[in-house]
């Protein structure tokens, strides 16, 4: 017997470079298996969740101040409507420091947008009162002729008569007073409840506008006062650069008359000092406007210039997660809770647009007094003493009111409200995203700023490091002056990104607790300093001289005739 083996059969495996070179012969592309997208579990619904009336909570925050801190009684906002009439009057006499609490203090109390929205929400308080006040009765008291005087006399003759006119007339002489004292209450208004409940709503909606104005103020506040720490940061490396440029000038300037340098590296030196004069006057720029800003958003009086206690430096770490930073944001922002209380005021106005067909009943009760003395219609000639008389007269019923057709215009405007109501459901899906995005964008640019910090704070230390040593092998004439302008740039350029990561981390960080309506921020640890002063430097040694600020239709000319010496005048 022979036995045969059948053959196994033939398989073929296609690695992930196979099929990339397979596609490549063929000039076709293989079909890839589509990802498998996570299987979406149903969210909760927000009216379950906040409720369909959602109502304001003050308590998600600190309240506002109410005064100002001691040893700031000065700086209390100027009257409403006052108005500088003199130059002496917006003078600046004063520069008064101040820390980022003290801001936050002044904000609350001075700052008028937030007194404006306060007062909105009384406008709104005092209107939900309006409409309360439908579900009771009015009474109203109404008094025609109080007194009233009434004389004269009358003669008629009866023409149906042939009798002669005998001359004799009828006189007047009365006083009489009528009031009527009417109340009325509306048993049946279909448009009532509706109405109270939008303005409810609208209440409710004021308040956390209001919450939603102190949350943006304090970050407003926060982020101009780091605006201007890093104005005061730059003026600060400014002043260091050009003195670190006039050290390089009165080098090179001394190489040259020791004929040890050329006139070259003069130029290249004056040139840095040039190029770090501008960059200080830019920088004193912004620190006057940052300094203004902030006196606008703190109202401050008009004579009276803040400026920056605390330098710039790192306020804390943010210790929650993304995560939970979303959710604290859909938990907390009222902007999702005011476009709830929109659905529910734009539901109330369409049942109330109802309420025009339907009836509607009113209890009315009516009091007349009438009292009166003398006479009314005497014949002349009688001497009578008059009468004394009064009359009461009440009356009450109903008033039934119902409009029975309107072409059909309750309807259609109840479904224009409906649809508003359904818009407003589609915002708030949209708001929600947005919220979102915002607290990602912020979250994620924090770290960004977080490692910006790092990098240029070791730029600032190899660049500091750098210029020593060009300057070291300057005076030892083995480099030129070009090398010690391009150090002195380049550490002038670290410090100020260094300085612009700082800040951007701290605003965003006061971002993240605005858009989040979280204050879990840990608080850095001061830095151990020495109770010595270090010596300092001879850059910091070295004094800025100030220079003269001549017009510029002066000094454009010098500089166009100089950028073109082959032209001729």
């Amino acid at each position: 017997e022979q036995s045969f083996s059948v053959p196994r059969p033939f398989q073929f495996r296609l690695t992930a470079a196979g099929a990339a070179a397979l596609a490549c012969m063929s000039g076709t592309t293989l079909a890839q298996p589509a990802p498998l997208d996570p299987q979406q579990q149903p969210l909760p619904q927000a009216p379950l969740v906040k409720g369909q009336r959602p109502r304001s909570n003050p308590n998600v925050l600190p309240p506002a101040a109410t005064k100002l801190d001691s040893g700031l009684q000065r700086l209390a906002a100027p009257a409403t409507l006052a108005l500088p009439t003199k130059p002496e009057q917006v003078r600046i006499v004063s520069m008064r420091p101040l820390s980022l609490k003290e801001v936050e203090n002044l904000a609350e109390v001075n700052n008028p947008n937030l007194k404006a929205i306060a007062s909105q929400v009384d406008q709104s308080q005092s209107n939900l009162r309006v409409q309360l006040a439908t579900w009771y009765p009015t009474l109203a008291i109404t008094a025609n002729g109080f007194p009233n005087y009434t004389g004269g006399q009358q003669a008629a003759n009866d023409i149906n008569t042939l009798t002669a006119f005998d001359g004799t007339p009828t006189f007047t002489n009365r006083w009489n007073m009528t009031s009527t004292l009417v109340a009325r209450w509306e048993v049946i208004n279909p448009r009532r409840i509706p109405q109270v409940s939008q303005a409810r709503d609208q209440f409710e909606k004021a308040k956390n506008q209001y919450l939603i104005a102190l949350r943006e103020l304090r970050l407003q506040a926060s982020q101009a006062y780091f605006k201007l720490q890093l104005a005061d940061e730059k003026v600060r490396i400014g002043q260091q650069s050009v003195g670190a440029s006039m050290i390089s000038l009165r080098d090179a300037k001394a190489r040259l008359q020791a004929g040890v340098a050329t006139r070259l590296e003069v130029l290249q030196a004056e040139t840095q000092f040039g190029r770090d004069e501008e960059l200080l006057s830019v920088s004193l720029r912004d620190q006057s406007i940052n300094r203004r800003d902030l006196a606008r958003l703190l109202n401050l009086p008009q004579n009276i210039t803040p400026t920056a206690k605390e330098p710039l430096r790192i306020i804390g770490v943010w210790t929650p997660s993304l995560q939970e930073s979303i959710i604290a944001a859909f938990t907390f922002r009222e902007e999702l809770d005011n476009i709830l209380l929109d659905v529910s005021a734009s539901n109330s106005q369409a049942n109330s647009s109802l309420a025009s067909v339907q009836p509607f009943m009113t209890l009315v009760n009516s009091l007349l007094t009438t009292r009166y003395t003398g006479n009314q219609s005497v014949l002349g000639g009688l001497d009578l003493p008059g009468t004394v008389g009064y009359a009461v007269e009440n009356s009450i019923g109903l008033n039934f009111n119902w409009s029975l057709f309107d072409g059909g215009a309750a309807r259609a405007q109840y479904r224009q409200y409906k649809q508003k109501a359904e818009e407003n459901a589609f915002n708030f899906s949209k708001t929600r995203d947005e919220l979102r995005l915002q607290v990602e964008q912020s979250f994620y640019r924090l770290i960004t700023s977080n490692r910006n910090i790092l990098t240029t704070s070791k730029e600032v230390l190899t660049a500091r490091e750098g210029l020593r040593l060009a300057r070291l092998r300057f005076q030892a004439g083995v480099t030129t002056q070009r090398e010690v302008v391009e150090q002195q740039r380049d550490l002038t350029q670290a410090e100020i990104r260094y300085a612009d990561a700082m800040s951007g981390y701290n605003n965003f960080l006061a971002e993240l607790r605005r858009r989040t309506g979280l204050d879990l921020v840990a608080q850095c640890r001061g830095p151990a300093l020495s109770a010595i002063k270090p010596a300092l430097t001879d850059t910091e040694t070295v004094p800025v001289p100030p220079s003269a600020l001549f017009p510029a239709c002066a000094v454009a000319p010098q500089a166009t005739s100089r950028s073109n010496p082959g032209s001729s005048g």
